[in-house]
């Protein structure tokens, strides 16, 4: 029997090794059986090699190693989840909304592909089995009596959040309640969005939002690779050398590992100094486990009701927008940006409603993780994750809100050139590299640290339509991992600003007692604001 070894070379043509004779024959060709064997050794290392290349996530359609650890963090308390609704007025129809995902959300290939997972990571592949119908579908609300509609709906989401997706699907589904009634009390429908954090991060998701509205532009077609950005330059001098160097990276240490790392601010100082070469990105690898090991020893936010051990059940809530132009005019009268101004108050809201609960805020403090995005803003449409983390510690002992919004400023004043976004990214990465179990213990040592999970995404300015209605809300909830049981989301849209949390019922059990000190805080930093001297009389 002749055992064969096929090899293809990059260009795609095949090429085989000579045929090996079975025991006891002698070569057709007259080469000696030696040289035969070590023609066939060369063919399987090479075979080899490019099986633990893909294996790596270095070619095809293999899953980045950020999104692997994205797909490996689901648990029971917490599934990766991004949940959303959009209300639109006047109601849509489920065919209408089926013709349009079919028309621009599949264009994004990585919607019709489901994800299969192996020991070493996850890969995409084309569903030959995909049905339109199975992921847009019709809901009807189940309500109780007397519950609104509003309430319904909160419930609905709340109770999706804990439901994982098929995964012998692509991970997303859309759900259309024909039939609402909106906060104005107009007859309206409700689009509940999942998807599942692997697929894309909430910049990339507005982008593919863009898309599938009214006269939303196609989705860009994938250029050819230029010279990247910060991430892309993280995966070709870090994330890639860092698989086989783990354990010498370890023994490395000196000069020019701070060096290394002082490179990570300038992508392209970095190449030009061939960061590339394997001992320097070894050195690298060794910081970014030096300074992950120093974020993982950040002392313990204070205890709070709002932390310990989360169950499996969901609650969501949301507030009316505020207006964009009043906390702007609040920002720039307190010399503080947008986010110091939105941050205090959600510090505020999150002390009010503590003290509330009977517990003394006096001195308190909590600690949220808080995306940083890393990609460039032409580069907002490619899907994956491309964020970093940094952690932001809230004041929500602080009563008063100019004195609060003011501890905000200098603590994000604090953070603002840190590596800690690119490091988390890194730590991200490497996480994707590992066995879950592994990748759990290295990721817990952060969401032990942590009382919150927050995010700010900027929606579209103006108003956007939907096959033909309004959209008049938009709300979207950030997952958590871990033990993390609170998310917090901002999103402006359409002049407005809205707000919207997640917990877990186990710690929180009424979301909306803290969505409604939202409000309340804003109107007293606003108010103090205006109290506030405005200059020398003549």
């Amino acid at each position: 029997m002749l055992t064969r070894l096929s090899n293809r070379t990059p260009s795609g043509t095949a090429t085989h090794t000579p045929s090996t004779p079975a025991e006891g024959t002698t070569p057709s060709h007259g080469l000696p059986l030696p040289d035969l064997a070590l023609d066939a050794a060369k063919a399987v290392q090479k075979n080899v090699r490019r099986a633990a290349t893909g294996m790596l996530g270095l070619s095809g359609e293999r899953m980045s190693k950020v999104d692997t650890a994205w797909l490996r963090m689901d648990s029971p308390s917490n599934l990766m989840m991004i949940n959303g609704v959009w209300t639109v007025s006047p109601g849509i129809t489920l065919a209408a909304l089926r013709e349009r995902m079919q028309e621009r959300l599949l264009q994004y290939p990585r919607f019709r592909q489901r994800v299969v997972e192996d020991p070493a990571g996850a890969t995409w592949v084309d569903d030959q089995r995909f049905d339109i119908d199975a992921h847009v579908q019709a809901a009807k609300l189940p309500r109780r009596r007397g519950q609104s509609p509003q309430d319904a709906l909160r419930q609905f989401v709340g109770d999706l959040a804990t439901k994982p997706l098929d995964p012998k699907r692509p991970l997303w589904h859309f759900y259309l309640v024909e039939d609402f009634t909106g906060d104005d009390g107009l007859p309206s429908s409700a689009l509940v969005v999942r998807m599942h954090h692997c697929i894309a991060d909430g910049i990339a998701l507005i982008s593919v939002t863009m898309s599938i509205v009214d006269g939303g532009t196609e989705p860009p077609k994938r250029r050819k690779k230029g010279p990247g950005g910060a991430e892309d330059w993280i995966a070709d001098t870090l994330i890639k050398p860092f698989t086989g160097m783990t354990v010498k990276a370890l023994d490395l240490v000196g000069e020019s590992a701070a060096k290394s790392l002082h490179l990570l601010l300038d992508p392209e100082k970095a190449v030009q100094h061939g960061l590339a070469g394997s001992a320097d990105a070894a050195r690298l690898g060794y910081q970014l486990v030096s300074d992950a090991a120093s974020l993982a020893l950040m002392p313990d936010d204070s205890p709070t009701g709002l932390k310990g051990v989360p169950g499996t059940q969901k609650r969501v809530a949301w507030c009316p927008p505020l207006p964009l132009d009043e906390v702007k005019a609040i920002g720039k009268a307190l010399n503080c940006s947008v986010n110091d101004v939105l941050l205090s108050c959600v510090a505020g809201a999150i002390g009010s409603y503590l003290r509330h609960q009977g517990e003394d805020t006096e001195g308190k403090e909590i600690r949220a993780m808080i995306p940083v995005n890393l990609r460039p803003i032409e580069e907002a449409w490619k899907l994956g994750n491309h964020f970093g983390l940094v952690p932001l510690v809230l004041p929500i002992g602080i009563t008063n809100p100019v004195e609060r919004v003011y501890e905000v400023r200098t603590r994000m004043a604090a953070l603002k050139g840190s590596t800690q976004p690119l490091l988390a990214f890194g730590l991200l990465a490497v996480a994707g590299l590992l066995i879950k179990p592994a990748q759990d213990a290295l990721l817990n040592l952060f969401s032990r640290k942590t009382t919150a999970v927050m995010t700010n995404v900027p929606g579209p300015r103006e108003p956007i339509y939907l096959c033909g209605s309004r959209v008049t809300q938009c709300m979207f909830w950030v997952p958590q991992s871990g033990n993390v049981g609170l998310g917090v989301s901002i999103l402006s849209y359409g002049g407005g600003v809205q707000f919207g949390v997640i917990t877990d019922t186990q710690l929180c059990p009424e979301p909306q007692k803290i969505i409604d000190a939202f409000a309340p805080e804003f109107a007293a930093l606003s108010t103090l604001t205006l109290m506030l001297p405005w200059g020398e009389e003549d």
